[in-house]
């Protein structure tokens, strides 16, 4: 813990407040219902002539889940009837049968990313029915990175050798908290078994990477209990750990009102908890990449952040910059150099869309020049942890001082701190700003004071 010295509680009031992730910029409350299905369309249309377009990054969105996990931010649906599984099955092939002709037939995909919901409640035919749909329809690149999530508590062998034969090579498994107590409060009981069972089998059907995900802030969670889940996943060696902070958004999330406030941690406590996370995994060798994302040295995710070529998106940190996102499913958003298309968001309108032949796009937006240079900083921000001046004012001809005027004031607070420094033409983001380092990208947002109304729209930055 040395690395961050004592924090005070007034460092958590100051900082304590709603602010985006920033898996994109703008963020997804900026969307809007003047971007249709024919915009969509039209910029598949003209990216996929360029000769010069980027590799595609796919994404599949399967909600379907066969219980609810209380602490749940995800767009999902619960259900035991199969029939209703199999019927998004096929209207996700209809949507690639729509896709699929205005896509350029040489462009590679160098990434894929099943997500939901839960992948994993598909039985392994299911998997392989999806995942050969797709695999035999793109062009998937030798060296691509193929990630699926899984749900440790419904997995089987089986399921893993479905999956590896759908062409996927990394895992990234929910696991949240080994604590009984905490499992119980959240309705997620997951043995350490089980998850053990999970790892194994991902490793004996040549998973390349494996991703556990865990998550701070959670009801009856304290930062002992937390530190013994910790031990055991270092045990288990995973290449790569994601530790989320809870988002208690019970007026989005109703089902969250089910978790009594007085069973969370203090904001203190939550952040006392995230500093011996990063002392502990640091301590076991992985490398803090930043926010909630660690992985071991020699992980693809480092080796980026080393040479600056790391990059953010709707699935978090990713080592493939500039590829176009297409994604798949209700409520998935595709994202484009210009572009972002989010489908529509419930089931019903989704398969009323697929029956009658027509895209999902529900909302999107086109970006201007101004929101280009500001996703660029606050990408350099999030992945690399500091700001080249001079780089960013050569490559969109401007005075980064003039242009970002008001922005440099609104980080006088953080400098005066020791949470940045202006060093060499460079704004660099010291270790301690790593906890707020939502609140400073919020700076350059010039969103966020128009999203910040009444109604809260984001999680707590702390």
């Amino acid at each position: 813990m040395s690395q961050f010295g004592k924090i005070e509680i007034d460092f958590l009031k100051k900082y304590d407040k709603p602010g985006p992730r920033y898996t994109s910029y703008p963020t997804a409350p900026v969307f809007t219902d003047k971007f249709t299905e024919t915009d969509y369309r039209n910029e598949i249309i003209k990216t996929n002539a360029d000769l010069n377009a980027p590799d595609l990054s796919l994404y599949f969105h399967f909600p379907y889940c066969d219980s609810l996990c209380y602490f749940c931010g995800c767009t999902m649906l619960v259900t035991r009837d199969r029939n209703k599984i199999q019927k998004y099955n096929t209207e996700i092939k209809k949507e690639i049968d729509m896709i699929l002709p205005l896509v350029s037939d040489s462009r590679k995909v160098s990434q894929l990313h099943w997500g939901g919901g839960t992948p994993s409640y598909l039985s392994p035919d299911e998997i392989r029915e999806v995942g050969l749909y797709v695999k035999d329809r793109f062009n998937f690149a030798e060296d691509i990175e193929a990630s699926v999530e899984v749900d440790p508590r419904e997995l089987t062998f089986a399921h893993m050798q479905a999956f590896a034969e759908s062409g996927f090579n990394r895992v990234s498994m929910g696991v949240q908290d080994l604590t009984e107590k905490v499992q119980k409060a959240i309705n997620r009981i997951q043995p350490l078994d089980i998850t053990l069972d999970a790892v194994n089998w991902s490793r004996k059907t040549g998973m390349k990477s494996i991703n556990i995900d865990l998550i701070y802030g959670l009801p009856y969670q304290t930062g002992e209990s937390f530190a013994d889940t910790l031990d055991e996943i270092i045990k288990i060696s995973p290449d790569r750990i994601a530790v989320f902070n809870y988002a208690h958004v019970p007026w989005m999330k109703k089902h969250q009102q089910v978790i009594p406030q007085d069973a969370l941690p203090k904001p203190e406590d939550k952040l006392n908890t995230l500093i011996m996370t990063i002392d502990k995994l640091s301590r076991a060798g992985y490398w803090y990449i930043g926010m909630d994302h660690f992985a071991k040295p020699d992980d693809e995710l480092s080796v980026a952040q080393k040479n600056k070529t790391l990059y953010r998106n709707f699935q978090g940190y990713s080592t493939k910059a500039g590829c176009d996102v297409y994604a798949f499913g209700m409520s998935a958003i595709s994202q484009f150099s210009s572009i972002y298309a989010q489908n529509v968001k419930t089931i019903k309108d989704y398969s009323e869309r697929m029956s009658s032949g027509k895209l999902a796009t529900h909302l999107g937006y086109r970006m201007t020049e101004d929101d280009h240079i500001r996703k660029d900083v606050i990408n350099n921000l999030m992945c690399h942890l500091e700001i080249d001046k001079n780089d960013i004012s050569k490559r969109y001809s401007i005075s980064f001082d003039d242009y970002f005027k008001d922005a440099l004031i609104n980080l006088k607070p953080f400098e005066n701190e020791g949470l940045v420094s202006f060093t060499e033409g460079k704004i660099r983001v010291a270790e301690m700003g790593k906890l707020v380092i939502r609140n400073i990208a919020m700076c350059f947002d010039a969103y966020i004071d128009k999203l910040q109304g009444n109604k809260p729209v984001f999680s707590r930055t702390v």
